[in-house]
């Protein structure tokens, strides 16, 4: 990197630029949740990040965090990511858009439990997944954390199988993988932007949503919304990024620095999750949320009804081999559990 690129770095979007000299370092990284590490899986990954990186380091690299949004949604995040005028990201479904790939890790009902993501990311299959990215992409995954499974909440009835759904208004992300997935299920999708999700449930546009336990307490759903069903369709996976031209101008010893950090940031991100899951959980039922706990039965009719549909769809978007081989991981995994 010539002295004119490294002026330039240093000089755009006031600051939010890494800015790379021999004697300093400037990492800037952004994400759209709160910064309060005990509520906020980023904030906590984020926070624990840049303490280390910035301690290990002797206070020789700075780490800037831009939370809550600041600089942009998760997609002009990716985006300042690849063109350099952020260091990092750390994002969740966004990836997608820049690595299509990577949507396998969203097949429905792909991951039994937590642990078994866990291992897979961390191991072959997620450091394959992580190449193939970064040369799709421009954009090296540092480190995986977890956003939680996802749950569908409605205000109609109780729900404990796809029979169940038949006729309800579901509110999804604007993704044709979310839309496939509801309607293989019975129930009506219906994509809506985030900011208007609580118009939406509060009004009828929409009978219910989904979306992790620790959203769904966060944002107070439970006043709208009377019922929950624990399926878990979907694990939600936070992919911590870092452009790439960048990480290799840098020394072998402050990418070890770097790896290491974000290695604990990504396992940090995860038991954050995990704790506000579980205390949001106890919080929903406080709060007069009927909670239903599908059968492993019913749990299989939900996992019949929407895999083959969500497969078929990803077929025509990413390479099958992809499919084949987190179907793969995922049961090597289980089977040795």
């Amino acid at each position: 990197m010539n002295l004119t690129k490294k002026i330039t770095l240093g000089l755009m979007a006031a600051g939010a630029v890494s800015a790379v000299s021999a004697a300093d370092l400037t990492l800037t990284i952004g994400h759209v949740d709160p910064q309060d590490w005990t509520s906020s899986k980023k904030g906590a990954a984020t926070e624990v990040f840049k303490n280390l990186v910035e301690a290990e380091s002797g206070g020789r690299i700075e780490v800037n965090v831009y939370p809550s949004g600041q600089l942009g949604g998760e997609t002009d995040l990716v985006q300042s990511a690849q063109e350099g005028t952020l260091s990092m990201a750390m994002v969740s479904g966004a990836f997608a858009k820049v690595c299509k790939e990577a949507a396998v890790l969203e097949i429905p009902y792909l991951f039994p439990s937590a642990p078994i993501a866990w291992e897979v990311l961390d191991g072959e299959f997620g450091k394959a997944l992580s190449q193939h990215c970064l040369e799709e992409s421009g954009l090296r995954t540092l480190a995986y954390g977890e956003t939680g499974f996802r749950n569908f909440t409605n205000s109609k009835r109780a729900v404990a199988e796809p029979k169940d759904m038949k006729g309800l208004k579901i509110r999804v992300q604007t993704l044709p993988l979310y839309v496939e997935m509801v309607k293989a299920m019975g129930a009506e999708p219906t994509p809506i932007a985030w900011p208007e999700v609580p118009s939406a449930l509060t009004t009828g546009v929409v009978d219910g949503q989904e979306n992790p336990i620790s959203v769904i307490e966060a944002n107070k759903f439970y006043e709208f919304q009377k019922y929950l069903t624990l399926d878990g369709h979907v694990y939600g996976t936070d992919f911590l990024l870092m452009n790439e031209e960048l990480y290799q101008s840098l020394s072998d010893a402050d990418r070890a620095i770097i790896n290491r950090a974000a290695k604990v940031a990504g396992t940090l991100g995860r038991a954050v999750q995990q704790f506000n899951s579980a205390k949001g959980l106890k919080s929903l039922a406080k709060n007069g949320m009927v909670i239903t706990t599908p059968t492993p039965s019913q749990m299989a009719k939900f996992r019949d009804a929407a895999q083959p549909a969500v497969i078929n769809w990803l077929k025509g978007e990413v390479q099958p081999e992809w499919i084949e081989r987190a179907q793969m991981s995922v049961k090597v995994v289980s089977n040795s559990q």
